[in-house]
């Protein structure tokens, strides 16, 4: 463990550690809840700091380094020098109640009382951190893969030319150029999670009904194509 996880593990250890949802949440409903945080905080495509900094990439983001011309609290300043990091847990704690966490802070805010609804927003604000977006094993949620595949599925060479064929369907909602107006972007997801995904869907764990009948569709070799074609599209 860091020094900075050893330090804001015992602060936790002296406030309590929060109470959270079980799961990581419900991003649309997120979206709204929200809402209570926008007037100062700005987050998705062309956000910029405002009163309080854009929380574009949070998750994984040491306190106090968004960098450009924000000026941070000393509070905050101070916290980030002394390692925390912005994860599940410690984004949980914060917007439950911002001074109980970092003293000195500058953000006048009476926090998200209730464990679901801080679990929303931070499903919501997860789409526009991840890299790749929406998948179960990345950092904000550290939740195991969906689906146990064999070793030769994973290993499956996709060809990127034949994806580029199948694709066209694809890009009927998602946008090749990463955009991710609307729908979360799968360009340039690694292979391993884009296949994790599709056989999430085609096996139904994953409640899409749209993805669920086109990943039925496709064999493993189709979705490693697709896999190998999305993970180096310029």
């Amino acid at each position: 463990m860091t020094k900075g996880r050893v330090v804001f593990a015992c602060i936790f250890a002296v406030i309590g550690w929060p109470v959270m949802a079980e799961e990581i949440g419900n991003a649309e409903r997120g979206k709204e809840v929200f809402n209570q945080c926008s007037g100062c905080h700005q987050v998705g495509r062309g956000a910029e700091n405002a009163i309080g900094p854009h929380l574009n990439g949070i998750f994984g983001r040491r306190a106090g380094s968004v960098g450009g011309d924000y000026r941070y609290s000393k509070g905050l300043e101070r916290a980030g020098n002394d390692g925390l990091e912005w994860h599940l847990d410690t984004l949980d704690a914060y917007i439950e109640n911002p001074k109980a966490l970092v003293s000195g802070t500058r953000m006048s805010f009476r926090g998200i009382k209730k464990p679901q609804d801080r679990a929303d927003v931070l499903a919501y604000l997860r789409i526009y951190s991840d890299n790749p977006q929406n998948i179960p094993e990345a950092d904000p949620t550290a939740l195991p893969p969906e689906v146990d595949l064999p070793d030769e599925v994973l290993a499956l060479a996709g060809d990127p030319a034949y994806g580029e064929y199948l694709s066209s369907e694809c890009k009927t909602c998602h946008q090749a150029d990463g955009n991710d107006d609307g729908i979360p972007s799968i360009t340039n997801w690694p292979e391993e999670d884009f296949i994790v995904a599709m056989h999430a869907y085609k096996r139904k764990l994953r409640p899409h009904p749209v993805m669920q009948m086109m990943a039925g569709r496709l064999s493993d070799e189709e979705i490693a194509a697709l896999a190998a074609y999305f993970a180096e599209i310029e």
